[in-house]
């Protein structure tokens, strides 16, 4: 499409449209077991957040998915791991498509799945629900971070949890959104620790919004939502790190203030991790601790874990090393393993 009109779209190049979204649904249709693992995850994740459920939530996996065989290969370890682990911990897989910039750079698998800025975003979005449809298939229920608002359009059917991250909370557009998810979702505290902003965020997707979206056909809709009761905190650090005891007293005051339910999770990455990916497994351990010491507001746990640890530059896909992240720096499966057995085996002792 080209603009004649002299007066708008100046900064715009082209634009191309897109498959709709119920016509990848009908390409890539979901599974009745697929359709299965969604609800009886997102039914879970409910009942943790209501005290139902005393297992502990663990949002665990890649910080973004790149390469579909590797995030087969680990999905296959985590689920059964999952199984192992199932009496303490409900495990999710974390399936990041869409990445936040700070400036720019490799905005996800959806935007640019062949990672050379050639932006084929219908690739993106079917090789998206394809893995989304696999992995609910084996029984392992995914959570993602909402970014664009135009996305749960195409893939929300097959999420359980979601997550709206530290520089989208604040956002109008990302709290209406939010209001109409299907899924349980998490708002992070801002980048600087400001936990009021991820507050304000809950109370605002809890109520009934309308505002422009798309419908099935993509077409442009007045999109008017119910509310999501199922809106929590996540703690990912800030200027300091916020997963320690005192910080997790001064989360629940806030929540209480707020008239909202004192629910948790915390990230062990990002901030709290200060950064550095190894430490994750010491915040693990220290909340854990903390509910083992009687916490009741923590309910849930965030790890960036890959194959293999730490991550790699974005160069030419055939150079990219298996199995290792091209975004933050991750965990490696075998101390991913270790430290959630090692969770599950002091939660165990809980009565």
């Amino acid at each position: 499409m080209t603009f004649p009109n002299a007066f708008e779209n100046l900064n715009v190049l082209s634009q191309h449209t897109l498959l709709p979204p119920s016509a990848l649904h009908d390409a890539v249709p979901a599974s009745d077991r697929a359709m299965q693992t969604v609800s009886s995850a997102r039914q879970t994740v409910a009942r943790i957040l209501k005290g139902q459920d005393k297992r502990l939530l663990v949002v665990v996996g890649p910080c973004s998915i790149h390469d579909i065989a590797a995030a087969m290969d680990y999905a296959r370890r985590l689920k059964a791991l999952a199984d192992e682990l199932s009496d303490q911990l409900f495990i999710v897989m974390r399936v990041y498509f869409e990445k936040p910039r700070t400036t720019v750079g490799w905005k996800g698998l959806i935007n640019d799945p062949h990672m050379d800025d050639s932006f084929c975003i219908e690739e993106g979005l079917q090789l998206a629900r394809k893995l989304l449809v696999d992995l609910n298939d084996m029984g392992l229920p995914c959570g993602t971070e909402a970014l664009d608002p135009i996305t749960p359009q195409y893939l929300g059917d097959l999420i359980a949890w979601s997550a709206i991250g530290a520089r989208t909370t604040e956002s109008q557009t990302h709290r209406e959104m939010a209001s109409g998810l299907s899924s349980p979702v998490g708002f992070k505290n801002g980048t600087e620790g400001d936990l009021g902003v991820a507050l304000n965020a809950m109370l605002s997707a809890a109520q009934p919004h309308a505002f422009l979206g798309i419908n099935g056909d993509g077409q442009v809709a007045l999109t008017q939502t119910r509310g999501n009761a199922y809106g929590h905190l996540i703690l990912r650090g800030g200027a300091n790190p916020n997963y320690d005891s005192v910080s997790i007293a001064g989360a629940e005051a806030e929540l209480a203030a707020a008239r909202l339910p004192a629910n948790i999770v915390v990230d062990c990455s990002h901030a709290n991790s200060r950064k550095n990916h190894a430490l994750q497994s010491l915040v693990l351990k220290d909340v854990v601790g903390q509910i083992v010491d009687g916490c009741k507001s923590i309910k849930g746990v965030m790890l960036e874990s890959n194959l293999f640890e730490g991550n790699q530059k974005l160069g030419q896909p055939k150079d990219l090393k298996y199995g290792v992240s091209i975004t933050d720096a991750c965990l490696g499966w075998d101390s991913t393993a270790a430290g959630l057995r090692e969770a599950a085996k002091r939660l165990s002792l809980l009565v």
